[in-house]
């Protein structure tokens, strides 16, 4: 239980923390990061794979065109998240982009009831109201939909679905997805190379050089230390422990990016944060 805790949290405070890798690479196009991201993950991938000596699964998926086709869309699903996420931290949005993870929860509640049928109760019904309340808020103060957090929360929440009910364990289908990625990663690296406008190449910095190399591990060593630790401690306090990282990027775009943070603001996050807590304490309350 400890262990699962710790995995948990460490990988959540990794994720908490991503504004700050991302914000160091802001010289670096949004796509070019996303493109060296694929590449350097599935060199990771493949040692770890290899020390593990786990390539038996990749034979298998010949044989299962379906669930090809599945981390096919998977794969879009992070890639477009991935994307969506850089750009917003490299564009001022940091603090919208955590409300798109605060949000998220509440939105595979809702993926679970439309997709695969399952039952709400009226705790759970309350919280996505009251969370819905809370983004039309934020939406008639600001004269727009909070878009940046709905697209996050509805890829990672398609992805999440998608992996749900996926046949792979967290290694396998991330090596898996990324091998799909990785085609297009290439050719879109090689195409910058020849055109003169890849920055791993021209950047006068080693550092960025060094952060681009360490996408590798900083991408797939909190999903795999997420997976060892979901594997161990209930869905309750996984529930409690997945706000640690969206609290950590709302406390970094206030107090480090200095992103407007107004009082009309601040009302339409309490609204979601109480949602939040009933959706908690209903979960809590249930299991006990």
């Amino acid at each position: 239980m400890r262990t699962g805790i710790l995995s948990a949290a460490l990988a959540f405070l990794c994720w908490g923390l991503f504004p700050l890798y991302f914000h160091a690479l802001k010289e670096v196009p949004p796509a070019q990061i996303m493109g060296h991201r694929v590449l350097w993950s599935l060199l990771f991938l493949v040692i770890v794979l290899t020390f593990r000596q786990q390539w038996k699964w990749l034979g298998a998926l010949r044989q299962q065109p379906r669930v090809v086709a599945s981390f096919a869309v998977s794969a879009l699903l992070l890639s477009f998240n991935w994307l969506l996420y850089i750009w917003a931290v490299n564009s001022g949005h940091v603090i919208e982009a955590s409300l798109g993870y605060f949000i998220n929860p509440l939105f595979n509640v809702m993926l679970g009831y439309l997709v695969l049928k399952e039952r709400l109760r009226i705790g759970q019904w309350a919280a996505i109201a009251l969370a819905t309340c809370g983004v039309l808020w934020l939406t008639w103060q600001a004269g727009r939909m909070p878009w940046i957090a709905l697209l996050l929360a509805a890829s990672f929440g398609g992805y999440g679905l998608l992996r749900k009910t996926a046949s792979l364990g967290a290694l396998e289908g991330l090596s898996f997805e990324t091998m799909l990625l990785f085609p297009f990663a290439l050719g879109f690296v090689i195409w910058l190379t020849m055109t003169g406008d890849n920055a791993f190449l021209n950047s006068p910095s080693n550092s960025t050089r060094w952060l681009l190399i360490a996408s590798g591990p900083i991408t797939a060593i909190p999903l795999l230390l997420f997976a060892s630790g979901a594997r161990k401690i209930p869905l309750s306090v996984l529930g409690l422990l997945q706000y640690i990282g969206p609290t950590i990027q709302l406390s970094l775009g206030i107090y480090l990016f200095h992103e407007a943070f107004t009082q009309a603001r601040m009302i339409g996050f309490a609204i979601i944060w109480s949602a939040l807590a009933l959706y908690a304490a209903e979960g809590l309350f249930k299991r006990k």
